[in-house]
């Protein structure tokens, strides 16, 4: 139940100090179980068995106007007005039937078959990646490494020119601090809002103008096949489009580059697995899926009650604030056996892509990248080590990865 102790342990999780290791605050949370913060609408539920079943459950909903706090959601620009609207929300924040139809429409270019047909040219652009450092002896595993491919990818697949790669990267790094659903605090004292709604302008109309090059000259990107889209007679409209455009390159790189700076780093601190996935290459799905338990990229999901529900001894009132701790969860040990230690090995049954109806759209691609990432470091870097551990986090509360992390290296093989 609720405790003075459990909201100081989760006011903590808001300090960057608390970054390199946050897994003891989440242990003593999910040891107390469900609770309420004070008397705001908000709920914090750290158990795997309850997280599971809120993300299952029908009364719950993703539509941020229906919660009694104002939450932020991506600046989002609406055609018809000069500003920057929270009227037109990516599907991220929408319910089913507008969710449904909007996730149908884009899904078809991340389904699984779709994806594993990406395998050759990711692998490539991993070794290209490998190859500029071949004579440095050391790179920055987050900035050089896992950074540049999935940025690369999700602009490839979107059309954008490679040229702009760059400025569309700063943007999404401003927005997706609004993926932050327990800092908007902290987010809107480390960054101008102003800025942050700049860069939700700015995007949106990036997107604008290149949406009008492809209607004059299509292509055989996703941003093409959007605008040919039709499913049962229902197209996006345009403002849905561009939303859905900024969505996926936002939410389409920050979590990957995370993903594979945190599955690195366990390599990295556990010479023997790395060597495992040396010798074995199929080891590294497993690699990922343990990565995604052990040290999700997204380390929070929130939800508003769309109706009263119980959570253990709690009730949860409609229109609260319900904050899933998907990183305690996923070690919790009424769930995972030793769930402290990083076993590849396991039978996985992570929450790190959500459930249900909003399961994340791009799994399977970001699974393809990390799995190909990890398994070239491992067969082209020799002798990789940390000079620096822990390595500098980067200070957002949800999206959990490194900033910076050097690696040093005996050489890189060729390819």
């Amino acid at each position: 139940m609720t405790s003075d102790q459990s909201i100081a342990d989760y006011i903590r999780l808001l300090d960057p100090a608390e970054r390199p290791d946050p897994y003891p605050l989440f242990a003593r949370l999910r040891e107390r179980g469900p609770f309420r913060i004070g008397t705001a609408p908000v709920v914090i539920v750290p158990g795997h068995a309850d997280c599971t079943a809120i993300l299952r459950d029908p009364r719950v909903s993703v539509d941020r106007s229906l919660g009694k706090l104002q939450l932020s959601s991506m600046p989002i620009y609406d055609s018809s007005k000069t500003t920057v609207e929270q009227a037109k929300p990516s599907f991220l924040f929408l319910d089913p039937p507008d969710h449904t139809r909007l996730r149908r429409l884009v899904s078809k270019a991340f389904t699984p078959r779709v994806v594993q047909q990406l395998e050759p040219r990711i692998t490539e652009l991993v070794d290209d990646i490998l190859d500029k450092h071949s004579a440095a002896g050391t790179f920055d595993a987050v900035a050089e490494f896992a950074y540049p491919l999935p940025v690369t990818v999700i602009c490839e697949l979107l059309g954008v020119p490679l040229e702009d790669e760059a400025q569309l990267s700063h943007w999404s790094s401003l927005l997706s601090r609004t993926l932050d659903p327990t800092s908007r605090h902290a987010a809107e004292h480390q960054v101008d809002p102003a800025e942050l709604q700049r860069a939700g302008t700015e995007l949106s109309l990036y997107f604008e103008r290149l949406t009008e090059r492809r209607r004059a000259d299509p292509g055989p990107d996703l941003l093409s096949q959007l605008l040919a889209a039709e499913d049962a007679g229902d197209m996006l409209t345009h403002d849905e489009l561009i939303s859905t455009c900024a969505l996926l390159l936002v939410a389409g790189h920050e979590t990957t580059v995370n993903l594979i700076s945190n599955a690195t780093l366990a390599l990295l601190r556990r010479p023997a697995e790395l060597a495992a996935l040396r010798a074995n290459p199929e080891r590294a799905q497993g690699v990922v899926e343990e990565t995604l338990r052990f040290d999700p990229p997204v380390q929070l999901i929130p939800r508003i009650a769309a109706d009263d529900l119980p959570v253990g001894d709690l009730t949860v009132e409609r229109g609260d604030l319900v904050v899933m701790l998907v990183a305690a969860a996923q070690r919790d040990p009424a769930a995972f056996a030793d769930p402290d230690r990083f076993d590849p090995a396991r039978d996985n049954r992570h929450l790190a892509f959500g459930l249900g109806a909003h399961f994340c759209l791009g799994a399977p691609l970001a699974r393809l990248e990390a799995r190909i990432a990890l398994t070239r470091l491992a067969q082209r870097v020799e002798a990789p080590r940390l000079p620096t551990d822990p390595p500098v986090y980067r200070e957002h509360v949800n999206l959990r990865g490194p900033a910076h992390m050097p690696i040093e290296y005996a050489a890189i093989r060729p390819r």
